[in-house]
């Protein structure tokens, strides 16, 4: 297999991205969800860290390239459609929000007041984690 035949075998959208969750080995949590292409997935694997692609700003971003919050990648898994990507990560600080949270998935709908409420705490102010 070439070195970069494995990457053929993802299902890519047409603007050439694949989505991806993060997900803590051990709790299982989902910490996140981004997108990658094939230069974020591939440096994903070389560095042994997530690497995602900013659709905002049209670049490859290193998670916790500016925070520190850096995710580990121990496992990458392609779904049966093969058009999504799991990363098994470790995540340092324990914090994977831009918000400071835990996890992005903190709102959860209560049906009873049809309202999305809060219910994982802050765990630093995100004006303090970026440079």
């Amino acid at each position: 297999m070439s070195s970069v035949s494995w990457l053929n075998k993802v299902r890519w959208d047409e603007h050439g991205l694949v989505p991806a969750i993060a997900q803590e080995v051990g709790s299982n949590d989902v910490l996140m969800f981004a997108w990658m292409n094939r230069d974020a997935l591939a440096k994903t694997v070389a560095l042994g860290e997530a690497v995602y692609w900013s659709r905002s700003r049209k670049k490859l971003w290193r998670k916790g390239e500016e925070s520190g919050h850096v995710q580990k990648v121990h496992e990458i898994r392609l779904d049966c459609d093969e058009d999504v990507v799991l990363l098994k990560v470790t995540q340092a600080g324990d914090i994977a929000c831009h918000t400071g949270r835990h996890s992005c998935f903190f709102q959860k709908f209560e049906g009873a007041s049809s309202s999305w409420q809060a219910f994982d705490p802050v765990l630093k102010e995100a004006d303090t984690i970026y440079k």
